[in-house]
């Protein structure tokens, strides 16, 4: 039995506009109801600005925004997940992602979820991959690189 857990990994589908993104629990701090940001001067769309989360100063991104498409307007069900990162690129140790809904708990393992090689995506851009599980095919961030480009804008301002 204990053999089988070690196998799975617990995980949470983050809803965007058009897609889903699909991501280690553990790497979730919190969900929290949309604030909008404070915006930074001279900032790129996906950089949204940062709130004060936890006594903190936290940039705020649109995920669809830095894959280069529009960043979704906020709605009723728009919330901020707040990531840990996992540099130490970002002075307040935290990130968030605008998502459009509550996250869903999900168990993952093996048999589960698979590669899905239907599309292809930038080398240098904030998308590891896309899996198949189920019914869905939800992409695989690249946190490496958004706490880079989150890093980058952070700095220049």
């Amino acid at each position: 039995m204990s053999e089988v857990l070690a196998h799975e990994l617990y995980s949470l589908l983050v809803p965007l506009a058009q897609e889903r993104l699909i991501v280690p629990r553990a790497c979730v701090a919190e969900v929290v109801t949309w604030q909008a940001p404070e915006k930074m001067e001279g900032a790129p769309p996906w950089y949204l600005g940062t709130i004060h989360w936890s006594g903190r100063a936290v940039p705020v991104i649109s995920f669809e925004a830095a894959c280069g498409q529009s960043p979704p307007n906020p709605g009723t069900r728009t919330r901020i997940v707040i990531f840990v990162a996992l540099s130490s690129q970002i002075p307040s140790g935290y990130f968030g992602v605008i998502t459009q809904g509550f996250p869903q708990l999900v168990r993952v393992n093996a048999d589960v979820v698979k590669h899905d090689p239907s599309r292809n995506f930038p080398e240098r851009g904030p998308i590891l991959c896309q899996v198949r599980m189920l019914n869905e095919s939800p992409l695989i961030p690249d946190f490496e690189c958004l706490e880079q480009m989150i890093s980058e804008e952070t700095r220049a301002s």
